[in-house]
């Protein structure tokens, strides 16, 4: 069948086509807009493409028996290490209760100690029993002990550069839409959002690489929250779930981020970034870790749960929009310890335009169009504060 226009007059476009007044475009769905990590995270400065910063994790010492003391008189223990123990350490035995002074430090895997230093006496230790440091005594008239440090450990990201470009011929350009919007507005306010969506996937997935390019030219690339758990956190910090998952797995899955806080950040506070599967799964481990009614006379049913506690932390459910792009992506949360993050910018986005008022033609080419530059990358400070969690499928009660 001809089109209506030309069917009436024989002349093709006689008539004004009918659109709808605005262009419609599909996204995924979600709690959030696409770049929550993004608007989540704090910002700062880098200086170069090779980002760096520096961590120190608080010491506790502790001394490990690699071999059985065979009575509560011997004083020279032979222990795993002696990293971090200075002479007159207090140690608590763990099985017996007992507390030693540590007098000397003899070599990397000894030390002489005084026995029963309080009120529980010295009797023997079995082998691989640990000591753990419950503080130091000195004598009236001590001298300066020695120093123990916390060494720094460096902390390494790349820089990644986002380039996103938008591009119509000239004539196109100079055409009036019947959208209500110029195909200029349209395709750069494209290009932004193509751009935004680049630079949040990869804070999320990225990998850090540095190396040459086809070009010649380096290309480095970043360290998402995921790969940063992966490689810094503790492996127990990444988990992939079983078939099922109740109540007292999903707390066991996610307590690992709750280990370690940064120095004037102590917070129990997560946000739950997750996928539509995921936010399902944890609303029905809600709904059977629990009960309800439905009474007579209601005219709606449900539960929707927005945040959770375990004993010893809250989470906040934020179904992302981005992980909902795909299948695999739909059934993974990650728990987000925000006061860590922090983008670093060493390019803060620039658009640079051709063809358009006030801006040169491009080489001479009849097109309009621009580039978006950003050069970024992520801090994570504490990566053990983060919980990556794989494989939500269905809920069990428990």
């Amino acid at each position: 069948m001809q089109d209506s226009n030309y069917y009436a007059t024989n002349t093709p476009d006689y008539f004004e086509h009918s659109y709808v007044g605005n262009l419609i475009r599909y996204q995924p769905g979600g709690m959030s807009p696409l770049f929550q990590l993004t608007s989540l995270s704090g910002e700062t400065t880098a200086k170069a493409p090779e980002h760096g910063y520096m961590t120190k994790t608080l010491v506790f010492p502790s001394m490990t028996l690699t071999a059985a003391v065979a009575d509560g008189v011997a004083t020279t223990f032979t222990v795993a290490s002696t990293t971090n123990v200075l002479p007159n350490d207090m140690f608590r035995v763990q099985s017996t209760g007992e507390i030693v002074r540590v007098t000397s430090v003899t070599s990397g895997t000894a030390v002489v100690v005084e026995r029963a230093a309080g009120v529980i006496a010295a009797a023997a230790i079995a082998n691989s029993v640990v000591l753990y440091a419950v503080g130091n005594a000195h004598e009236q008239g001590s001298v300066r002990p020695p120093s123990r440090l916390m060494n720094p450990v460096r902390v390494l990201n790349h820089t990644q550069i986002f380039r996103n470009s938008w591009a119509i011929p000239g004539t196109v350009a100079a055409m009036t839409t019947t959208l209500g919007d110029s195909i200029v507005a349209e395709s750069r306010a494209d290009c932004a959002f193509f751009h935004a969506a680049d630079i949040e996937k990869a804070l999320i997935f990225g990998q850090r690489s540095g190396r040459v390019g086809p070009n010649g030219q380096y290309l480095t690339t970043l360290d998402g929250v995921v790969e940063s758990v992966r490689r810094l956190a503790p492996a127990a910090n990444t988990v992939t779930l079983g078939a099922t998952t109740n109540y007292t797995q999903l707390q066991a899955a996610l307590n690992a981020g709750l280990n370690t806080v940064v120095m004037g950040t102590n917070t129990t506070e997560r946000w739950l970034l997750a996928g539509g599967v995921a936010v399902q799964v944890l609303n029905d481990i809600g709904r059977l870790s629990g009960q309800y009614q439905i009474v007579d006379g209601q005219t709606s049913f449900g539960l929707a749960f927005t945040s959770f506690r375990t004993a010893r932390g809250k989470y906040r459910i934020i179904e992302h929009a981005l992980l909902n792009t795909n299948a695999a992506w739909a059934t993974m949360a990650i728990a987000v310890h925000t006061e860590s993050l922090k983008i670093a910018y060493l390019r803060r986005t620039s658009n640079q335009e051709f063809g358009t008022t006030g801006t040169p033609v491009d080489n001479g080419i009849d097109a309009v169009g621009g580039t978006l530059t950003t050069e970024l990358t992520l801090e994570n400070v504490n990566p053990s504060a983060h919980v990556v969690l794989y494989g939500f499928t269905a809920a069990a009660a428990g």
